[in-house]
């Protein structure tokens, strides 16, 4: 029987089944990019606020402690996001007339929230507690990074589970004293401080699906 194809169509078979296998390998690892990176995750992104609040001014300029704001952070899963009356206690004679502060005086005048977008937004299928982890010792900045030196919000983290793993598997160099957790200034001795790693060491960080899936 006379061959019907030439014999370098078996060169090009192969060539073609490598390539092929090239493209889809080149178009996951593109796929693992777009999913790491800012496009997808919003890191070092600001986000628009119906105010520009400063943590930068509030927190280095001011002097003030998260949970002046952030007053369910202790106890509750939510960190809470402050009142219009929580601003106005300060802003009724602090830049009481700047026109940037409009939106909070005309939130305060009629009732109505201001419309906060959130930066660190978990999806809904992840369960996350601000207070057991401020119990255990792990500092604001270990998940929003250095917030005092931030005049727009950002962030600075992933939070994949990937990432949410990696603190839980080795904890400790994310741990300080509990009195030191909103210390923005705080910084780490040379070797973990004993008060910390009793809190949370590397045996007791739960590493079991249903504890933020549930």
């Amino acid at each position: 029987m006379a061959q019907i194809f030439p014999r370098y169509t078996n060169t090009l078979s192969r060539a073609s089944a490598v390539a092929a296998g090239l493209l889809v390998a080149l178009g996951l690892w593109l796929w693992a990019r777009v999913q790491r990176s800012p496009y997808t995750s919003d890191v070092r992104i600001a986000k628009t606020q119906p105010v520009p609040f400063s943590h930068e001014h509030h927190v280095s300029g001011l002097g003030i402690d998260c949970r002046y704001c952030h007053t369910s952070v202790e106890t509750s899963s939510f960190a809470g996001l402050p009142p219009t009356a929580t601003c106005m206690n300060c802003h009724r004679q602090i830049w009481a007339n700047a026109p940037m502060l409009e939106p909070v005086r005309e939130s305060f005048r009629t009732g109505k929230p201001l419309e906060w977008v959130r930066v660190h937004d978990l999806p809904d299928f992840a369960y996350f507690n601000h207070a057991i982890h401020i119990d255990r010792g792990v500092g604001c900045s270990s998940c929003h990074g250095a917030v005092e030196r931030m005049p727009l919000m950002w962030q600075t983290e992933p939070l994949t589970m990937g990432w949410c793993l990696d603190c839980h598997r080795n904890p400790g160099p994310h741990l300080r004293p509990r009195s030191e957790v909103f210390n923005a200034s705080w910084s780490p001795k040379p070797e973990q401080p004993p008060e910390a790693l009793a809190k949370l060491d590397h045996g007791t960080a739960p590493q079991n699906c249903s504890t933020c899936h549930r």
